[in-house]
């Protein structure tokens, strides 16, 4: 499959699974933002990883051929896989850094223990991880050198605001798989069951998390807002 051909399948991917990432893109310059297609493209597929496997063990053999994919990438023989080859097309050129794909997959590890964070922190740094790592590489690809400390900043603000927005959204359906993000601590403290979120009852103790972490990610989106962000660095944010 041609390269074109590759970002052109990891697109549609995006297109149809992202749409949120879809639309931001779409405001990156045209060659910059074929190369945010596999990256896109491959946050869902290790994102959709719990949903695709009956058995937690089926999916750490999933996430890691996605680690042993990556170090084939920097080590620049990646597999015949369309958003794998694509993916080390974009590595290549933009000179992507590891680090965050790395600490990416370690954290998607949680998706397949059906537990609960322990404590807000732990939440946080799931999604600083994920989707924080996530929106750093997308900055790098439209970029960023890496010696402006702003940019980044405002991305893992923005990105931690958007994981913990998706969580809440998505907490109907991460019940129906068994799947709970909201902290022990925080529903602890508040008098939520965890059995009450499995089953999708909105209790008022869970309305009460619930706000707690829409508080969080408001007052992340607004620690982005108060930084300096280069006009270049918006698709990503």
């Amino acid at each position: 499959m041609a390269a074109k051909q590759k970002a052109a399948y990891c697109e549609t991917l995006v297109r149809r699974l992202d749409r949120d990432r879809f639309v931001c893109a779409l405001f990156a310059p045209a060659a910059r933002r074929e190369a945010l297609w596999p990256l896109y493209a491959f946050n869902l597929e290790v994102a959709r990883i719990p949903e695709l496997v009956r058995e937690p063990i089926l999916g750490s053999v999933r996430l890691q051929w996605w680690r042993d994919t990556v170090a084939a990438i920097y080590a620049g023989n990646p597999p015949a896989h369309e958003v794998a080859a694509a993916l080390a097309g974009t590595v290549r050129a933009h000179g992507l850094s590891r680090r965050h794909f790395d600490r990416l997959l370690d954290a998607r590890e949680f998706d397949l223990a059906n537990a609960a964070p322990d404590d807000v922190p732990a939440l946080l740094a799931y999604a600083d991880a994920t989707s924080g790592g996530l929106n750093c590489l997308a900055l790098e690809i439209l970029g960023s050198t890496g010696d402006d400390a702003g940019p980044e900043s405002a991305a893992r603000d923005i990105g931690i605001a958007w994981a913990l927005t998706g969580l809440i959204r998505a907490a109907g359906f991460h019940a129906s798989q068994g799947r709970i993000y909201f902290p022990k601590s925080l529903l602890e403290r508040e008098g939520a069951q965890a059995s009450d979120v499995l089953a999708g009852h909105a209790t008022q103790a869970i309305r009460a998390a619930v706000s707690e972490i829409a508080a969080l990610a408001r007052d992340h989106l607004a620690a982005a807002r108060s930084k300096d962000v280069p006009e270049w660095a918006l698709p990503a944010l």
